[in-house]
């Protein structure tokens, strides 16, 4: 099957009882067993729903993995996969990344003596100069957020797997359907599927997906034993979204295409970071890895903080928030909201200045999204 039609039918088969096309909400907290032992495949919902179950088979098939996991966040979901480590292990990570990601790292990883070594996102030879011999994990946001460089995920993967490392890949920005990593490599794919997944805007959730079934096994006994999972109404807003996530992500890019270029030529906007630009000095691992840049575009304007305020206020279609990955069209303004729990000093180090802006573009009609960036830049 195609990407689009597994998108609509992975996981999801009428209803054996009703025959109805979408799957149920099965919104219980437990169920009849017949015996001692003997149940139908499920007996908790904390360990397991039908609901969810769907999503996850869904999620896994779209990222050709053989296992699925659904969280009730995309940071519950991170987590999960920080459970593989004990005190005293060591992270790598690329330096651009989520200020969330940052946050668990540093304030509650380092409480149990895991600490994190940060690289250049797009230095490959930095990874494994950074491993230590208790380095047990590799983390990769590609695109990273918020400045949208790009990891070559198959070259980490080699540089993991020589050392007997795990990599995982943060897939957020790009969704499965511009990117796929565990096919260049990756051991866990990691989602907020709060973003594109459902892009809808009225969902929070996570999902992993892997092929490995012992660290399925060990990922998924922390799933139910720490209990971070979605309730049922969720799940199925998750994969009422899902299905219209290949039509949805062929517009977010072709919108995002004519925002970077018009934000290019604009006379206020001194830097423009988007993949899909030639510019982008990462551009052509971009067409090697991805099959399309997605729908996040950040840029710098020419200005000071005060002016942030000014420009912010002035958007009428693009929507000042955090979250990204809905149908509408966001601005956030990184360094105060997404990024806000990264030190400054830190952040403007890695590039992330008090005059950077990311949009999440969404699906309106073009004209309107470039009429109001110019209005608000004006």
């Amino acid at each position: 099957m195609e990407f689009a039609t597994r998108a609509i039918h992975a996981g999801q088969e009428p209803d054996p009882t009703t025959g109805a096309i979408m799957t149920p909400i099965y919104q219980t907290s437990t169920y009849a067993q017949s015996g001692m032992g003997e149940h139908k495949g499920y007996e908790y919902a904390r360990t397991g729903n039908p609901t969810r179950t769907a999503l996850e088979d869904c999620i896994a098939a779209l990222e050709n993995g053989r296992y699925g996991l659904a969280f009730a966040s995309g940071l519950a979901a991170e987590s999960a996969v920080l459970s593989l480590l004990s005190a005293g292990d060591h992270i790598v990570s690329c330096d651009d990344l989520y200020g969330g990601t940052y946050r668990i790292f540093d304030r509650i990883m380092s409480r149990y003596n895991v600490e994190t070594s940060y690289v250049s996102a797009n230095q490959v030879a930095d990874y494994e100069k950074a491993i230590r011999p208790n380095t047990k994990l590799i983390w990769l946001e590609t695109p990273t957020n918020p400045l949208l460089s790009l990891v070559d995920i198959r070259a980490v993967a080699e540089i993991a797997h020589r050392h007997h490392i795990f990599l995982v890949v943060d897939n957020t920005f790009s969704s499965p359907y511009f990117q796929r990593p565990l096919d260049l490599g990756a051991d866990i794919v990691l989602h907020s599927t709060t973003k594109y997944i459902n892009g809808h805007s009225d969902v929070v959730g996570g999902a992993l997906v892997m092929n490995d079934q012992e660290l399925y096994e060990s990922i998924k006994f922390h799933q139910n034993a720490a209990g971070a999972v979605p309730g049922p109404f969720d799940v199925w807003l998750t994969l009422r979204g899902i299905k219209t996530l290949a039509v949805r992500m062929r517009q977010h890019e072709e919108n995002a295409r004519a925002v970077a270029r018009f934000l290019t030529e604009h006379s206020r906007v001194e830097k423009v970071y988007y993949p899909g630009l030639s510019s982008h000095p990462d551009h052509e691992l971009a067409k090697r890895q991805m099959s399309g840049f997605g729908g996040m575009v950040s840029f710098q304007f020419k200005g000071q903080l005060s002016d942030v305020e000014q420009v912010v206020r002035r958007f009428r279609v693009f929507t000042f928030a955090e979250s990204l990955g809905g149908v509408e069209s966001l601005v956030c303004h990184p360094a105060s909201m997404t990024h806000g729990s990264i030190p400054k000093e830190i952040r403007e180090a890695r590039g992330l200045t008090d005059t950077l802006l990311r949009l999440s573009v969404g699906i309106e009609d073009i004209s309107d999204l470039l009429r109001d960036l110019e209005q608000a830049l004006a």
